[in-house]
């Protein structure tokens, strides 16, 4: 799908050769773990278009409704004499609103003015955003329009989109809108589908939610350059009883893609704040030495190769290929060490271990997937094992936990005493135990 390339006046696929094809009737979405629906659309139209539907069925059981417009849509129509950008700007987010409140009447509308046509130069941004305003995502539905739609600005959207989904457990799911245009049933993953059946009244919401977007639906004027953007055969793919969605995998790359990018992303050989840092987890740890450690998130070893010195055998394991690659070059044939590629805590080493250490990785779990890790830790440790956090004490940008919070959520789970804390202006260090710390006899 990548490089599609397309034009909005031609005739597409026909809605019929969609809800014809034996695939049409796919899983029923099922939407009773949603408290809170967020949207994030690349213009003003792409939710009602895509997803008004199920706005206004989660609004009717009680889910609060948030709008996250990237762009103004101030590009919709480059050759108009009687509407520059900034009027047809100030128009398209007043349409979206009055939208939004037809289906949504309690719903939040926010406009990050992202140039039209440019989103992808500011995915991060997007990205910021979303994790900002979700937080936790646990009971949180996040829309978007669908990663592999054929325009660029939807498709930015959408891997923004599951970034966020990945860094707040937020639940994902993606809708098509040109896709229905140029796709044909042959390139659609079926087995992703999910639908949700509209009721009557409903269809009439959506209907008077798409008729708000006016200056797409309508010409702006009599003039050369205002013609009607939306064909109807277009309108057709949103007019039946039947929203369909992509049940999508959140995807966050960017800790790999630092990796790839840099040998020492965090300058661990030569700050003075890893040195530092190093230094003070292993002089915390509550014995000489242990049978079998594991690092969770041991990006390039510097510190795995430490622990050697203190752990018989050590797992050093990442969900990076990257850092998983130079961990492997940095302590791989070390005696007693398995480096191993591992998405922790969803997948996770086998037997148990006397020391776990959790080192400036735990803020870059959603809440959700952090929970999982102490559970996770918890259960791989033998009755006498000791667990070691360390984390930077300062602002995350971009993910929704920082190292105070983590070192909280242990404290919260985790079926071990803190024996030990360290904590200064740059980060904290925790150490749990079964056991009390051995008497210093003098």
């Amino acid at each position: 799908m990548v490089g599609v390339k397309f034009t909005y006046d031609s005739a597409g696929t026909p809605r019929s050769v969609w809800t014809e094809h034996p695939g049409w009737r796919a899983t029923a979405l099922d939407l009773s773990d949603s408290s809170r629906v967020v949207v994030l659309a690349a213009h003003p139209d792409d939710e009602s278009l895509g997803a008004a539907g199920l706005l206004a069925t989660a609004a009717g059981r009680g889910a609060q409704v948030d709008l996250l417009l990237a762009t103004a849509g101030e590009g919709s129509h480059p050759e108009s004499l009687t509407h520059p950008p900034d009027r047809l700007a100030a128009i398209r987010v007043a349409e979206s609103r009055a939208a939004l409140a037809l289906v949504a009447a309690e719903g939040r509308t926010t406009c990050l003015r992202v140039s039209d046509g440019r989103v992808a130069d500011a995915e991060n941004q997007l990205v910021q955003e979303l994790v900002q305003l979700i937080d936790d995502g646990r009971s949180t539905l996040l829309l978007s329009p669908w990663r592999y739609d054929g325009h660029p600005d939807h498709e930015a959207c959408g891997r923004a989109a599951a970034v966020a989904a990945r860094r707040t457990g937020a639940r994902l799911l993606q809708f098509p809108i040109w896709f229905w245009h140029w796709g044909t049933p042959a390139t659609m993953p079926w087995s992703r589908v999910r639908q949700l059946s509209l009721p009557p009244a409903v269809v009439s919401a959506k209907r008077a939610a798409i008729n708000a977007h006016a200056t797409q639906l309508r010409p702006l004027s009599p003039a050369s350059g205002d013609e009607q953007l939306l064909r109807e055969d277009f309108l057709a793919h949103f007019a039946g009883p039947i929203e369909t969605f992509l049940e999508e995998d959140p995807r966050d790359e960017a800790l790999d893609d630092l990796h790839r990018r840099d040998s020492d992303p965090w300058e661990t050989e030569s700050s003075w704040y890893e040195q530092r840092k190093r230094a003070l987890t292993l002089a915390v740890l509550p014995r000489p030495d242990y049978e079998r450690g594991l690092e969770v998130g041991c990006s390039t070893g510097v510190l795995a190769a430490e622990l050697t010195e203190r752990c018989r055998s050590l797992v050093a394991a990442d969900a990076s290929p990257a850092a998983v690659a130079a961990a492997t070059a940095r302590i791989g044939s070390t005696p007693g060490v398995s480096v191993e590629h591992l998405d922790l805590p969803r997948q996770w080493p086998s037997g148990t271990f006397d020391l776990v250490v959790v080192s400036e990785v735990g803020y870059f779990l959603s809440p959700r997937d952090l929970d999982a890790l102490v559970a996770r830790v918890d259960a791989a440790l033998s009755p006498g094992g000791d667990v070691v956090l360390c984390h930077w004490r300062h602002t995350v940008v971009g993910w929704p936990l920082n190292g105070p919070a983590v070192h909280d959520r242990f404290r919260s789970l985790l079926r071990r005493a803190e024996v030990a804390t360290y904590r200064d202006r740059d980060f904290e260090l925790s150490v749990f135990s079964a056991a009390p710390l051995t008497e210093a006899r003098v």
